[in-house]
C-alpha cells in the first residue's frame, strides 16, 4: 500500500512510499482511509522527524477488517478515528476505543476534520467549566481548534473575544458570534477565562487581562517562543489567578468523537475546512498549514472518498 513518510525537508516534508499493509492488534480495526486531516503541530514534528515517526492522527474511512476481539464496528461501517500515528496511508489500524460510527448525514470531509481539534476543544472547555455569562479570551483563534472552541463556547453562552492575525482569518469567527481583535493588547478585559495557545509575549499580556481570581488555561505555544513571567507585574493586576497547563491527549477518544459527530449531525457544530485536496498535494498543504496560509482545517482525500 501507499504511505506518506517524513523526508526531513522543509519544502517537501513528506513523500510516498510503498509499504506493507498494517496488521491490526486484537483490539484494532483495519480502516481503509478515505480522508485525513493534518494538524499544525504535526508539521513541527516533521521538521526533525524521529526515525519511527509515521504521521497521521485524524482519519475517516471504512472498516475493512473488524477487531479480532469483537469490539467496535463491523466490516463496511463508515467511521472517524484518532490513531496515535500512521493515518496518512491507504490503510490504518485504529484501536476500537478511538473510533466513532458516522451517520449518513456526516460526510467524510467534515468527519476527518473533527478528531484532534474537536477533542481538544471539548476537553479544553470542560477544563474551563461553565461558560454561561462569562467573558472569555481566546488567542490563536483562527486554526482548527479555535473555530471549534468559538462555536461551542458561544453556544454555551460565553461572551468570547477571539484574537486572529488578520481580518480575513477572523471573518468566520465573527459569523460564529465572537468579537474579533488582531492583537492581544486590543482585547478589552477583564476576562473570567483566558484560553491561551500562542505562548511568547502574548501569554503574559493575556494573563494581565484576567480578572482577580480568574483562570488562564495554557494549551499551546504556536509562536514557538518560550514564555517569561514577572511575579511582581502580577501584583499590580490580576492577583490570585490560576494558570493551568492543558494537553488534550489521553485515550480512549471514542466517546468524544461520538459527541462531536452528534453535534455535527444536529447542525450545532460546523467544521471550518479551508482546503480540500487530493493527497498527492499533501506536501504543499503541510507547508501552507505550517505557515498559517490555511484557515481552519485542511482535508486530504486518498481517492476513495464518498
Amino acid at each position: 500500500m501507499q504511505r506518506l513518510i517524513p523526508t526531513g525537508e522543509a519544502a517537501r516534508p513528506v513523500a510516498f512510499a510503498e509499504v506493507s499493509q498494517p496488521v491490526p492488534e486484537p483490539d484494532e480495526a483495519l480502516i481503509k482511509v478515505e480522508a485525513f486531516a493534518p494538524n499544525r503541530g504535526e508539521t513541527f514534528l516533521l521538521e526533525r522527524p524521529r526515525p519511527e515517526l509515521l504521521p497521521g492522527k485524524d482519519i475517516a474511512g471504512l472498516v475493512v477488517q473488524a477487531a479480532a476481539d469483537g469490539s467496535g464496528p463491523g466490516i463496511g461501517t463508515r467511521v472517524v478515528g484518532h490513531p496515535s500515528q500512521g493515518g496518512w496511508a491507504e490503510y490504518a489500524a485504529v484501536p476500537t476505543h478511538s473510533l466513532a460510527v458516522l451517520p449518513d448525514s456526516v460526510d467524510i470531509v467534515r468527519a476527518a476534520a473533527l478528531p484532534l481539534a474537536g477533542i481538544t476543544a471539548l476537553r479544553l472547555l470542560r477544563t474551563a467549566g461553565s461558560l454561561a455569562g462569562r467573558r472569555v479570551l481566546l488567542t490563536g483563534a483562527s486554526g482548527g481548534v479555535g473555530h471549534y472552541v468559538t462555536e461551542l463556547a458561544v453556544g454555551a453562552g460565553a461572551e468570547l473575544t477571539a484574537v486572529t492575525a488578520t481580518p480575513v482569518r477572523g471573518e468566520r469567527l465573527v459569523e460564529l458570534g465572537a468579537k474579533v481583535v488582531h492583537e492581544v493588547a486590543a482585547a478589552q478585559g477583564p476576562f473570567d477565562v483566558v484560553l491561551e495557545s500562542t505562548g511568547g509575549p502574548d501569554l503574559s499580556l493575556a494573563l494581565s487581562k484576567v480578572r482577580p481570581g480568574g483562570m488562564l488555561v495554557w494549551f499551546g505555544q504556536a509562536s514557538r517562543t518560550p514564555v517569561s513571567l514577572d511575579f511582581f507585574h502580577l501584583l499590580g493586576g490580576p492577583e490570585r489567578v490560576t494558570i493551568q497547563h492543558f494537553h488534550y491527549a489521553g485515550a480512549p477518544y471514542g466517546s468524544d468523537l461520538s459527541a462531536l459527530v452528534g453535534l455535527v449531525e444536529q447542525d450545532r457544530l460546523h467544521p471550518e475546512v479551508g482546503r480540500i485536496a487530493h493527497w498527492a498535494h499533501t506536501a504543499e498543504t503541510l507547508v501552507d498549514l505550517r505557515e498559517r496560509r490555511i484557515r481552519g482545517k485542511a482535508v486530504l482525500l486518498t481517492g476513495g472518498a464518498r
